[in-house]
């Protein structure tokens, strides 16, 4: 195992890396119920969609553990399940088949510019100012996340600014006025708990702290009336999950799916227009994630990044990194379920003291466990997780100080990279905010001709992306 992990020359031992990828697995574990609720209103059974999420989660980070040796696990991406259901079915009149169809043509499409390089000459051409910028936005993003899944925000919206979907969901307009809750409820109390605890563990240097806290929480969550002890004996039909797996599993590349997609001549440049979309977001998401956290923790160093420009084939870390991620969409299709990609949640791992594929793989067990176990997983309330992952978000914010913020041309692009990506609570937001005005910057002052024609067509391609999504909700 030492060997194989290359633990010592990580600086890093078994022990941290079991608890670091059990961190992980607590951070994203709320994955497993909430990508079943959302893909089964599409018509996919629940069941289904609950063994494809662990089998594409499992498989696709142990790829990245073993295969990379680095501490990221995958799983079916928030924002693009959502997407999938209530963009390309829902609001589209695409079926659920034909969607996992156009799942599997984006995954293809990742590995294709993954193993042409596009994906690397990307992150080679991004300033090391933006670099910066998006680490410490993550570290925005992964804190709101936190904040908001602790329960401490509510959000105001007058009548007439939003709009109520045939599904149940409620879409607000720019007039939500968000503030903080009265401390009245035992879930907020749970939740402000944890942050406390939380950040005197992590002061104090306690071995473990990370998931220490959640444990603690959780605990303390049983007298409190937050963790719901009766979730232990309700269990899952194993079998008829499997059962329900059997008919979707291959769907996306059948007559229904791939091949229906295209047997209608009058719907392929929408066809094509929804790929793109899913494959825009998917990418830049994970360059993101990758640039924001593996930077800071220094999992990816700088002559790694330096091997990755000049080498072939998959030598550094980061090829292997970003080979593991492009695959993933393309298992998760398969089996049945959205777009798979690196996840942000990583970062707890990270932030408890990960540093190998180890991490990966004890979080790949734990979900692969949790097709049995999945009640025990459930207790753990998200007061317990997220105080993590607001530690994490202030840890990563670290590298705002990288960023020369008194000049005005470095800051306008850095502001709306990292702003924009808490805010619209999207890593590919903020990228695209990033340089779009990067490149704006830089033809004002008469700098045309040095941006880097990456940057450019990467920002034109994000400017057809938006007009192509407001096309498509008209």
């Amino acid at each position: 195992m030492e060997s194989f992990f290359k633990l010592r020359e990580n600086n890093t031992d078994v022990s941290t890396e079991v608890l670091a990828g059990a961190t992980t697995f607590f951070a994203m574990s709320y994955i497993i119920f909430v990508n079943p609720a959302i893909l089964s209103q599409t018509g996919i059974p629940w069941g289904a969609v609950f063994l494809a999420t662990i089998i594409a989660t499992v498989v696709a980070t142990l790829v990245m553990g073993l295969f990379a040796n680095v501490p990221y696990a995958l799983a079916p991406g928030m924002g693009l399940n959502a997407f999938f259901t209530y963009t390309v079915v829902f609001g589209l009149g695409f079926s659920w088949q034909e969607a996992l169809g156009m799942v599997f043509l984006c995954g293809v499409i990742n590995v294709l510019i993954t193993v042409t390089k596009i994906r690397k000459m990307i992150i080679v051409a991004i300033p090391d100012s933006l670099q910066h910028a998006i680490s410490g936005g993550i570290g925005v993003f992964i804190g709101y996340i936190g904040i908001k899944n602790s329960g401490l925000l509510n959000f105001t919206m007058d009548p007439g600014t939003y709009q109520a979907l045939d599904s149940g969901t409620i879409i607000g307009s720019s007039a939500a006025v968000p503030a903080l809750v009265n401390f009245n409820d035992a879930g907020v109390l749970l939740a402000l708990i944890g942050v406390i605890l939380a950040v005197i563990l992590v002061v104090k240097n306690v071995k473990g702290a990370i998931i220490l806290s959640i444990l603690l929480t959780t605990l303390l969550g049983i007298p409190m009336g937050v963790v719901d002890l009766s979730q232990l004996s309700e269990t899952t039909s194993v079998v008829e999950s499997f059962n329900e797996l059997s008919t979707v599993f291959g769907v996306a590349l059948g007559r229904e799916g791939l091949i229906g997609l295209f047997s209608d001549p009058a719907r392929i440049p929408l066809v094509l227009m929804t790929i793109f979309a899913f494959s825009l977001s998917d990418t830049f998401d994970t360059l993101g994630t990758f640039i924001g956290t593996g930077r800071r923790s220094g999992i990816f160093s700088e002559s790694d990044i330096r091997n990755m420009q000049n080498s072939t084939g998959f030598k550094s870390k980061l090829d292997k990194a970003l080979f593991a991620d492009s695959i993933g969409t393309v298992i998760g299709s398969v089996v049945g379920t959205s777009n798979t990609t690196t996840f942000v949640e990583s970062a707890a791992g990270i932030g408890a003291g990960g540093r190998t594929g180890l991490t990966s793989t004890v979080t790949a067990a734990l979900f692969l466990a949790s097709i049995f176990i999945a009640p025990i997983a459930g207790i753990v309330p998200a007061q317990a997780t997220a105080p993590v992952l607001i530690i994490v978000g202030i840890m990563m914010c670290a590298s705002f100080k990288e960023i020369d913020w008194t000049n005005i041309e470095v800051a306008i692009p850095a502001f709306f990279a990292s702003i924009f990506m808490g805010l619209s609570y999207s890593i590919s937001n903020g990228i695209a905010a990033g340089f779009i005005f990067y490149c704006i910057v830089m033809i004002v002052k008469g700098k045309g001709r040095e941006l880097h024609p990456i940057i450019v067509g990467a920002s034109i391609l994000f400017l057809i992306n938006y007009a192509l999504m407001a096309y498509l909700a008209i």
